[in-house]
C-alpha cells in the first residue's frame, strides 16, 4: 500500500482542513496517509513516503509562514527522485501575491527531483464547495499517479 505523507502549516485552521480533505480522499482511494503539523516532523520524513504533500498558507504579502521555514529549507536539500509530490494551500486574494507559498513549495519540490503529480490547488481563505471538489480531484489524481 502506497504511503502518502501530508505536512501542513495552519494558523486559523483553514489549511489544516484542506489537508484533512485531501487525506480523506486519499484514504478513500486506498492509500495509507499520515498527516502532521510542520513543526512536529522533519523534511527527511518524506523519504519514507511514496507521495509527499505540503499544505501551507501564505502569510501577509507572499511570505512563507515562520513555522514552516526550517522545513522548507531542509526540503530543498533532499533528493526525492522517484517520489510524487503535490502542494495545496490557502491565502487571501486581498494580497497581490495570492498563495505564493504554494508556488514556493512547488518550486522547491521540483528541485528535489520529485515528480509533480497534480496541479496545485489554491484556496481563498476557507474551502467552499468548489474548493472541496478541486481538492478531492487533486487527491484522486495523485492517488492514480502513485498507483501506476
Amino acid at each position: 500500500m502506497a504511503l502518502a505523507k501530508i505536512v501542513f502549516a495552519s494558523m486559523t485552521g483553514n489549511t489544516e482542513e484542506i489537508a484533512d480533505i485531501v487525506a480523506d480522499k486519499l484514504r478513500e482511494k486506498g492509500l495509507d496517509v499520515d498527516v502532521d503539523e510542520c513543526t512536529t516532523v522533519e523534511a527527511e520524513d518524506f523519504l519514507e513516503a511514496d507521495l509527499a504533500i505540503v499544505a501551507t498558507y501564505t502569510y501577509g504579502d507572499g511570505d512563507l509562514p515562520d513555522e514552516i521555514m526550517d522545513f522548507y529549507e531542509d526540503l530543498a536539500g533532499l533528493d526525492l527522485s522517484g517520489k510524487v509530490y503535490g502542494v495545496v494551500g490557502s491565502g487571501d486574494t486581498f494580497y497581490d501575491e495570492f498563495c505564493k507559498a504554494v508556488d514556493d513549495f512547488d518550486a522547491v519540490f521540483a528541485s528535489t527531483g520529485a515528480e509533480k503529480g497534480a496541479e496545485s490547488v489554491k484556496v481563498d481563505l476557507a474551502a467552499e464547495e468548489q474548493d472541496i471538489e478541486n481538492l478531492e480531484n487533486f487527491a484522486e489524481t495523485l492517488a492514480a499517479k502513485v498507483s501506476e
